[in-house]
C-alpha cells in the first residue's frame, strides 16, 4: 500500500517534565510572537491527516490551538514511548483509515515539512516497519513514522517488559533511518531537529526565525 497524508495520523508529543527548561510546558514558550507550538502545528498539520496533541494534565491550556489532547495511556511519565502509544491509540480510535503515525516532537520548531513524505519513501523502498530521522549521524528517534498495527507490541513491551527507551523497542523491528541535511537561513546553516530544551536554545531559534 503507498503510503501518503490519507493514511498517516500524527501525534505531537508534549507530555514531558521539561526540566531543563524550568518547568511547565515547553511548547507554549514565545518564539518570534508565537507559541512554539503554533510553528509545530504549522508543520505538522498538512503532512497527517488527522493530528492530536499527546499532553498531560489539563488539556484546557491548550484549547486555543483546536486540537484533541490526549494524555498518556501510560501512567507515571514514562517518556515518549507512552506519547507514542497514546498516538497510536488514538489514530486506531479516531483516524481509522490511518495505517501508520507521525510523531513530532512539540520543542522542535523547524522540522521539515515534507518529513512525513520523506519517510513513508524510506518505508515504501526499504519495506520497514518504522522510519526515524537522522542529521550529522545523530538519531532523532521521537520524529518517526510508526506502524500502527504495533501498538499492542508496545503495551505489552511497556507494561509487562518495562521498556522505556525507544530505541530497545526499535530494534526489534525493521528501521530505516532517513539522513535530513540542514537548512540554510541567513543565520546560517541549521539543524532540522534543533530543538529548544533550554531558555539559551530559545533565544538561538529566534536568530535562525
Amino acid at each position: 500500500m503507498t503510503i501518503d497524508n490519507k493514511n498517516v495520523a500524527g501525534v505531537l508529543l508534549a507530555g514531558g517534565l521539561s526540566r531543563r527548561m524550568g518547568g511547565g510546558d515547553k511548547c507554549l514558550r514565545d518564539l518570534g510572537g508565537r507559541p512554539i507550538l503554533a510553528h509545530i502545528i504549522e508543520r505538522a498539520e498538512p503532512q497527517v491527516a488527522a493530528l492530536v496533541l499527546n499532553a498531560n494534565g489539563e488539556a484546557a491550556r491548550f484549547d486555543a490551538f483546536g486540537l484533541p489532547v490526549a494524555a498518556d495511556v501510560v501512567e507515571g511519565f514514562a517518556g515518549p514511548l507512552a506519547g507514542i502509544l497514546t498516538g497510536l491509540d488514538w489514530a486506531a480510535v479516531n483516524a481509522p483509515g490511518a495505517d501508520w503515525l507521525a510523531s513530532f516532537a512539540s520543542d522542535a520548531p523547524f522540522f521539515p515539512t515534507d518529513m512525513v513524505e520523506q519517510m513513508a519513501e524510506a518505508v515504501e523502498a526499504a519495506g520497514a516497519d518504522l522510519a526515524c530521522a537522522i542529521t550529522h549521524g545523530r538519531t532523532h528517534p521521537v520524529f518517526g513514522l510508526w506502524r500502527v498495527s504495533l501498538r499492542d507490541d508496545l503495551r505489552r513491551a511497556m507494561l509487562e517488559e518495562e521498556i522505556r527507551k525507544v530505541d530497545r523497542w526499535t530494534a526489534r523491528y525493521k528501521l530505516v533511518a532517513v539522513d535530513f541535511p540542514d537548512i540554510e537561513t541567513a543565520a546560517g546553516p541549521l539543524d532540522p531537529f534543533f530543538n529548544t530544551n533550554r531558555p539559551e536554545d530559545l533565544e538561538e531559534a529566534a536568530r535562525y526565525l
